[in-house]
């Protein structure tokens, strides 16, 4: 609040926020219209993106590479060719949420090329607002008709809400929000009467995402109900390779 006049608009500290606001948003102007030029529709007689394809089909993609991935036969690729087609346009089939696990890579793991998918990560892949708005993007710009919520076995995110929860302990810096936001999907695991709490809490909070970006409004909300995209999830075990779908 101004120390003159007490208007909260006069402050430094908030008319500093308000023009770094601005100034952020000018500079989205030129990545926005870019992205809506990319995604204007084919002039006539023109062929369809690559990613123009049905959700089915893009998750049939996707489960047939990791199939390879699996059995220890990845597609073999020349990764330099390409490279200047890939300067001008991204066609992803697909949007992937995963964790930030070293161990988990999805272009590995579902043994895709560069360029197929649009991969956003995070912690025991939770929806974060930032996140959220790469997803959109996605969705929206990018033309992805899927969206795979990817958990994995022995998710070290899910294990810290599980001892929290169990011992009340606090984590430093912004831990406690990522642990939060997993926290309801331990007290629906606890409910189960088989497997293992963790092997449970890393599939449930594999659902409670999925449910999440389905209620997600504006952009990935009326998408999935206009059917222009479907949202699955699956678990990938570190030890076999192989992602089930939950």
């Amino acid at each position: 609040m101004c120390s003159l006049c007490g208007d909260v608009q006069h402050d430094p500290a908030v008319s500093r926020r308000a023009f770094l606001k601005t100034g952020a948003a000018a500079a989205l102007v030129p990545l926005i219209a870019g992205a809506a030029m990319a995604a204007d529709p084919p002039k006539p007689g023109a062929a369809p993106p690559p990613n123009a394809i049905a959700p089915a089909d893009a998750l049939k993609r996707l489960l047939d590479g990791n199939a390879r991935y699996a059995a220890n036969n990845p597609t073999e690729r020349d990764f330099s060719s390409g490279r200047a087609a890939r300067s001008q346009a991204q066609y992803p089939i697909a949007t992937i949420l995963g964790c930030s696990d070293s161990r988990v890579v999805p272009d590995l793991v579902f043994d895709q090329s560069p360029g197929d998918l649009f991969v956003c990560r995070v912690a025991g892949n939770v929806v974060t607002k930032d996140l959220l708005a790469s997803i959109e993007y996605g969705a929206q710009f990018l033309g992805a008709p899927l969206i795979v919520v990817l958990g994995h076995s022995g998710c070290g995110a899910i294990s810290a809400a599980i001892k929290t929860a169990q011992t009340d302990t606090r984590l430093p810096g912004h831990l406690p929000g990522l642990i939060d936001a997993i926290k309801p999907s331990v007290v629906l695991a606890e409910k189960k009467k088989t497997g293992t709490l963790l092997d449970n809490a890393i599939a449930e909070n594999v659902r409670q995402q999925v449910a999440r970006l389905k209620s997600s409004a504006p952009i990935v909300q009326k998408a999935y109900r206009d059917k222009k995209i479907e949202i699955v999830g699956g678990v990938y075990d570190i030890a076999t390779g192989k992602i089930t779908l939950v």
